[in-house]
């Protein structure tokens, strides 16, 4: 059975985004790139909000074109392209490169996506994440800790959300001073 895993960058004081929206903070060098490149090529799909999809698809799909990407951004473009993407969104209308757009998330629809033979799926946005959590959904986190306190901005988990027990499954520390926290989801559950 395939698992859903959220993969999110956050700030050692727990923000996914600056209080504009910014990312530069991400430290995102060869190594990290090249371990995120390891980790998505195993996976299925893409389970994606709209606002991280049409992020991701501004760039993604001729990102292996640009003279100057690296190899692993150039990989990644690959990985990307191929990957089937399920856009989760009430507003957009179209989206290309072998997406599926899905108006509502369906708890039924995720477990027969589940249930389905090959590699786990991963969630990307803290608002998806959030609602696969509140539903049960999520299986794993894996969440890349960037040593950088950035004060304010948007949180990756809202305060007032249910308890989750999980076990630690692993850590890895980047040599750019991310840490990688891997924890699964306890089999028991949410837990108030």
């Amino acid at each position: 059975m395939r698992r859903v895993i959220v993969m999110s960058s956050v700030s050692l004081d727990g923000f996914f985004e600056g209080p504009d929206r910014e990312l530069d903070w991400h430290l995102v060098d060869e190594e990290l790139h090249g371990h995120f490149n390891e980790e998505l090529a195993a996976m299925s799909a893409f389970l994606d909000g709209r606002v991280t999809h049409e992020l991701m698809a501004a760039y993604w799909p001729t990102a292996d074109e640009d003279p100057a990407a690296s190899a692993p951004e150039a990989e990644f473009a690959r990985i990307w392209r191929n990957m089937p993407k399920y856009v989760y969104s009430r507003t957009l209308r179209h989206a290309d490169w072998n997406t599926t757009i899905l108006r509502e998330l369906d708890v039924a629809q995720v477990q027969e996506l589940k249930a389905l033979p090959g590699g786990d799926m991963v969630v990307g946005g803290a608002d998806l994440g959030a609602s696969f959590r509140a539903h049960g959904l999520v299986d794993e986190y894996r969440v890349y800790v960037h040593p950088v306190l950035l004060g304010r901005g948007r949180p990756l988990f809202r305060p007032g959300a249910d308890r989750t027990d999980l076990r630690l499954l692993g850590t890895r520390v980047f040599g750019n001073g991310v840490v990688l926290l891997r924890y699964a989801v306890e089999s028991s559950g949410k837990r108030s």
